[in-house]
């Protein structure tokens, strides 16, 4: 987008994690903010920092896999600020263990939001955002999005899926205004792995120590997405093991795979 200034941006799962990082640094560039989670308190205390760098945000507390909620999105953004130039896809949850443990219940849950929260997200917003003189859709894939792995099945599929719609829409908006990214964040710290279901308890709590040690700060992810809106990129990877994960399977495909379930077999349930 040649300007960010003046624009009005609107953010799913903005309640913590990459969200609110995104809706901080879309604000420090003159955006609005239109903020969705279900997490009300949370989106709450986002909207308070937006507010304090000086922009108008609307708050709005929904389901990213109701379809009717989300429907009727794109209208309480246009009643509260007039426009929608920017959509960030950003909601996300996962569930742990193999595919065989993990329940049809908790496959359902992570699909509406993964993947049916972007496809709400695309589908409603659209017609508004080609309204604009130009505009933009960030669908947050992952680094799970370029390679599948062991219990990580439900979550790599879902991103797999944001990482095709955004490839698809890529040529489908080639002669529009409005650009698409595709993000790929590798480590970052955020609440994804406290909030998961399945998987093993005491897995979880020692993935969650890791993340917490040994993985980025939101803003890390927030920069390079905010940057690559600015540059109109298609892709956007962000951490150095998602490069490195990008070459390996592009390079290596079938090798890859095998290091992988080499890792595995020494350690089952390495991910959580």
């Amino acid at each position: 987008m040649r300007r960010l200034d003046g624009r009005v941006a609107v953010i799913t799962g903005a309640a913590s994690g990459i969200g609110r990082a995104t809706s901080e640094a879309l604000a420090s560039k003159g955006c609005d903010l239109a903020l969705s989670d279900v997490n009300r308190e949370g989106l709450e205390e986002t909207a308070e920092r937006v507010r304090a760098l000086g922009r108008k945000v609307s708050v709005h507390v929904l389901n990213v896999a109701a379809a009717e909620e989300m429907a009727a999105f794109p209208d309480a953004v246009i009643a509260e600020h007039g426009h929608a130039h920017i959509l960030v896809n950003n909601a996300g949850v996962a569930v742990g263990g193999t595919l065989e443990e993990q329940t049809l219940e908790d496959l359902e849950w992570i699909v509406g939001v993964n993947f049916w929260g972007v496809v709400y997200g695309c589908k409603f917003f659209l017609p508004y955002l080609r309204r604009e003189e130009e505009a933009h859709i960030v669908n947050l894939s992952s680094m799970f999005g370029l390679i599948g792995l062991p219990t990580q099945t439900s979550y790599c599929a879902t991103k797999f899926a944001v990482r095709a719609i955004s490839e698809g829409l890529w040529s489908e908006l080639a002669d529009t205004k409005i650009g698409v990214t595709s993000v790929h964040p590798g480590g970052i710290r955020t609440d994804i792995v406290r909030g998961a279901r399945g998987g093993d308890e005491v897995r979880r709590k020692e993935s969650v120590e890791w993340f917490e040690q040994r993985t980025r700060p939101p803003e890390y992810a927030a920069a390079r997405i905010v940057r690559a809106i600015e540059r109109g990129k298609r892709r956007q990877l962000v951490c150095p093991e998602t490069y490195v994960t990008d070459v390996l399977k592009r390079l290596f495909p079938v090798a890859t795979h095998r290091l992988v379930d080499h890792l595995y077999r020494r350690q089952p349930k390495a991910l959580f």
